[in-house]
């Protein structure tokens, strides 16, 4: 009797996952800034809305291709980026639940943090700051993100 109970369960939570990656598999997708494969642009979309939740590509906070002289400025431009990326799937930086920053050099930590924090109206997102070498374009921060939609 226990082994049929216990397979019973089993089996009901089995259907129960299934259902729910097919429920979650099945919800629509709107994309921000998108890349279609075989076009010669870049190989990702700038962020993905699936339900209340934006995923964030990695973003860069360069002028004109080019790495601004000041950290703070580049600070500034990325996350001028990341807040215009958010207004387009309508959601703003208190949305954030989670963001990544790789950074070339962590001694720009604090010039980061300086400008970071004045993005937000409430709680500060989870996140974390990674010591990351060389970036592409030789820029000092890339940053990205997972929003939901409060």
């Amino acid at each position: 009797m226990i082994k049929s109970i216990t397979r019973w369960t089993t089996a009901v939570l089995a259907m129960f996952l299934l259902c729910s990656v097919q429920i979650a598999g099945a919800q629509d997708r709107s994309y921000v800034n998108p890349s279609r494969a075989g076009g010669d642009g870049a190989p990702f979309s700038g962020a993905v809305l699936t339900g209340d939740t934006l995923y964030l590509s990695g973003m860069l906070g360069l002028e004109n291709g080019q790495v601004p002289s000041d950290p703070q400025q580049e600070a500034r431009n990325v996350l001028n980026a990341v807040q215009a990326t958010l207004e387009e799937a309508d959601m703003s930086m208190d949305d954030l639940v989670y963001v990544q920053i790789f950074c070339s050099d962590v001694a720009h930590y604090a010039a980061f943090n300086e400008i970071y924090r004045t993005y937000f109206t409430e709680e500060f997102p989870a996140r974390a700051f990674i010591g990351a070498g060389t970036l592409l374009f030789d820029a000092r921060f890339e940053v990205q993100g997972i929003a939901v939609r409060r």
